[in-house]
């Protein structure tokens, strides 16, 4: 047997296509949204049983875990599918679009959990590795605090199912369906929000004197905010501030009491994370400050960055060069976008990959976006190959 036909390929999966589709299509018409994922985990759950996992639901919330170990070998791979919807409205036109009104499945979380289980399938009918393979299918992604990553984690995730490495992906419009984009190092970006008030004195318009307006004060700590990434962060790195809404008064004759400002803060260094919380805490107090108001702040700490460890990506971009040839592998840029699989590199080595989901996609997050079914059998041979590479 030659090293190609030793492990999956993408042939091995297209007479299983149609059921595929059917499967992603089923679950994108059937949308449950963070810490909502009660079907689709049943769903997921029946099968990995039917199939002979060893499946344990109800891990941090919804969470399913599916374990199969052939032979002898203690090794042991961790592969995660997201399973959540987003409280989207869905402006497809498709014959299976979301029958639930106001809840979506915009950003291919429906392909994901397809594309592993049909990985998870073939794993268990063909059975050509030696050690243990975990799925990992996990609620509550978009959830932005509290994320499903963590509340796994937080339950014993990594004690009650060792593994030695953990792999994941996303999908990504604008990428050739079927091809591969990786990256080592810092991948995705640690995503906070910071929600600041700012105090003034409230009164009439006509006798700004005897206030403290404290519209005059947001809209001079929105033009000051753009000056930290310019003057304070290395112009070789990146971050991003952004102001994402102000808000204050409701009539042109009143000066308000408060202004309150909402900020999306993007960041690739644990250290420039720290930096940008520190010089927007200190100033928003010197704005606030010089013009006699008073400023409260609420920094809350999204999801990490996503950080690949080299070694994992490097394994992992050699096995997709195997599957769909080195044409089709190459070099992710960076993401301001987050992703709460940066919890479980926090624990484990790994490597987060992105999957081209079309060059003609509609963006994530999007009424129109549709994950693209041509990449299922592309990242169901991905995730059987690897695993059998893996434990080979």
């Amino acid at each position: 047997m030659t090293r190609d036909n030793a492990f999956a390929r993408i042939s091995d999966f297209e007479q299983n296509e149609a059921e595929l589709v059917a499967t992603r299509q089923y679950l994108h018409a059937n949308p449950e949204l963070s810490f909502e994922e009660v079907e689709t985990a049943r769903f997921v759950a029946d099968k990995l049983e039917g199939w002979g996992y060893e499946v344990t639901r109800n891990v941090g919330g919804h969470g399913v875990v599916a374990r199969l170990k052939v032979g002898t070998s203690n090794k042991s791979i961790g592969i995660r599918a997201d399973m959540d919807a987003l409280p989207i409205l869905e402006d497809t036109g498709l014959p299976y679009a979301s029958k639930i009104p106001g809840k979506m499945h915009a950003c291919g979380h429906d392909g994901h959990t397809t594309m592993l289980l049909g990985a998870a399938e073939y794993l268990a009918r063909t059975r050509r590795f030696d050690g243990t393979v975990t799925l990992i299918f996990q609620p509550a992604e978009e959830a932005g605090v509290g994320s499903g990553a963590q509340a796994m984690i937080a339950d014993g995730l990594f004690e009650r199912f060792p593994i030695d490495a953990i792999f994941g992906l996303h999908n990504h419009p604008g990428a050739p369906a079927g091809n591969w984009l990786m990256r080592s190092g810092p991948l995705m970006a640690a995503a906070d929000s910071v929600k600041i008030t700012i105090s003034g004195k409230g009164g009439h318009a006509s006798r700004p004197h005897l206030t403290i307006d404290p519209v005059v004060a947001a809209c001079n700590l929105v033009v000051s905010l753009q000056s930290i990434v310019s003057r304070n962060i290395d112009p070789t790195q990146t971050a991003v501030i952004t102001v994402g809404s102000i808000h204050s008064g409701e009539a042109s004759n009143v000066i308000p009491d408060t202004a309150t400002l909402s900020l999306s803060v993007r960041s690739f260094d644990p250290t420039i994370r720290s930096t940008l919380e520190k010089r927007i805490r200190s100033m928003t107090a010197a704005v606030a400050e010089g013009h006699g108001a008073t400023a409260k702040i609420d920094y809350t700490h999204g999801y990490p960055v996503v950080v690949n460890s080299e070694k994992e990506t490097e394994f992992a971009r050699s096995v997709a060069e195997e599957l769909v040839g080195p044409e089709k592998v190459g070099l992710c840029h960076l993401i301001p976008g987050s992703e709460d699989f940066s919890y479980f590199l926090e624990h484990k080595p790994g490597s987060f990959l992105r999957l081209g989901n079309g060059e003609s996609s509609q963006i994530l997050h999007s009424s129109k976006y549709n994950f693209a079914d041509e990449s299922l059998t592309v990242g169901a041979a991905m995730w059987a190959r690897l695993t059998e590479r893996f434990l080979a």
